[in-house]
């Protein structure tokens, strides 16, 4: 692959002391991950200064290279080089990817940040038995609180009452109060995880104090479904992340679906001849049945002939950019808040969420029952899709009874 990119200089690549040997590789690697010949080429020309930069820091060969040393060149280069120096990650990706260079390091230091949460997330995972989404949430919370800890120059063993006030007056500025709600109980588990062998004082985990929430103390963020319908109106369906952003979002209007369900559909779970779209629902875990519309199935078609999934990959919405690989929620959120700022719409939510809940609403203003709206979002209980019932107010006014002692009340009484 090599040879067809420089048919002339491909030697000079392949030469260098300490890349040279897997460059042919790295390059095919970057042709299946979905990057085009011109950033092929611009990572290739980039490897010489890469392989330099190693090589100043002592490393022997590709085997001996460790993530912290390439860490090290990235930011190195990207002072000289700072378009190209993403090459470096590529790279570390690739040798990753290959098994030439171990995924994660377990040199570190036994106390470091890294190493104790990912031991912390081993506790989780084999001893509480919690779900791979919970165990990355309570980890990225237990390496923050140890990176805070080793920026103000704390030991975990000497963690104090005024340690953990600092840290959560520091999350409380860029979390939401329910957001940091999540954060204090992730901490409160990492801190009595850090007592069961005595690296920790006991009784630090009932010290703090969490956000008062209330129930029911916000409205759904629904949005009118007029809006939503001119919303997918005016989505431009001519580039090819155009046909996979509009087949996502009408997918999640027309079911009410999450985020995190609509990554997750794959290619077996489209029965194209009977028309039924399968759902797996990540809180009930619980498959779900849902007829195909016309026009989500023509979505799909269009997505799917436009930009069909590489052999490797059965998920029906992928990364468009190069490396390909498997699309995450935040992406699906991301995709979201750029659509509404080139819709010029007044939507003033910021996730995809709210397609969600208007479409419950929709629902529930045509007549549907709540039983069937709650089965068809997965709710566990009828108290979950009784909240929507808040957003009815017309249906409301309907059935509100006349106010004791008003005027029609006392010309009653004369009677």
């Amino acid at each position: 692959m090599l040879h067809s990119l420089f048919p002339k200089a491909h030697h000079k690549f392949l030469s260098m002391p300490l890349l040279g040997p897997v460059t042919d590789g790295f390059d095919d690697w970057l042709a299946a991950n979905g990057y085009t010949p011109g950033s092929r080429e611009f990572a290739i020309r980039m490897l010489p200064h890469v392989d330099a930069d190693l090589r100043r820091r002592r490393a022997r060969d590709v085997a001996s290279l460790t993530h912290s040393t390439l860490h090290a060149c990235w930011r190195a280069l990207i002072k000289v080089f700072p378009t190209n120096a993403g090459t470096v990650r590529a790279l570390e990706r690739y040798l990753t990817a290959t098994g030439t260079i171990v995924a994660d390091e377990s040199g570190a230091a036994g106390t470091s940040a890294l190493s104790l949460s990912r031991e912390y997330a081993d506790h989780l995972r084999e001893v509480r038995g919690f779900a791979a989404s919970t165990v990355s949430s309570h980890q990225r919370t237990a390496q923050c609180f140890l990176l805070h800890l080793e920026k103000e120059g704390t030991a975990v063993g000497c963690v104090g009452g005024s340690d953990i006030e600092s840290y959560i007056a520091k999350a409380g500025r860029r979390l939401s109060r329910a957001s940091l709600q999540h954060d204090i109980a992730a901490l409160r588990g990492f801190l009595r995880f850090l007592t069961t062998d005595g690296r920790a004082p006991a009784g630090l985990d009932r010290q703090i104090d969490t956000p008062r929430l209330y129930r029911l103390e916000k409205l759904p963020h629904a949005l009118p479904w007029e809006t939503v319908r001119t919303l997918l109106r005016g989505m431009d369906t001519a580039s090819p992340m155009g046909l996979r952003d509009y087949a996502m979002f009408l997918l999640i209007a027309t079911y009410g679906l999450r985020a995190s369900e609509i990554v997750a559909i794959s290619l077996d779970d489209i029965r194209w001849r009977q028309g039924i779209l399968r759902i797996h629902q990540r809180k009930t875990f619980s498959p779900l049945e849902l007829p195909l519309t016309n026009e989500a199935l023509s979505a799909l078609v269009k997505h799917l002939k436009r930009t069909p999934p590489p052999a490797q990959y059965r998920r029906v919405f992928l990364r468009m950019r190069a490396p390909i690989g498997v699309l995450k929620p935040t992406a699906v959120t991301e995709a979201f808040q750029s659509l509404v700022r080139q819709s010029g719409l007044d939507i003033p939510y910021q996730g995809p969420h709210c397609l969600r809940h208007s479409y419950a609403l929709h629902l529930l203003k045509n007549g549907t029952p709540l039983k069937t709206i709650g089965d068809i979002l997965g709710h566990r209980t009828a108290e979950s899709t009784s909240m929507y019932l808040r957003l009815a107010t017309e249906d409301l006014r309907e059935v509100a009874l006349a106010v004791p002692g008003g005027r029609h009340s006392e010309k009653e009484g004369k009677q």
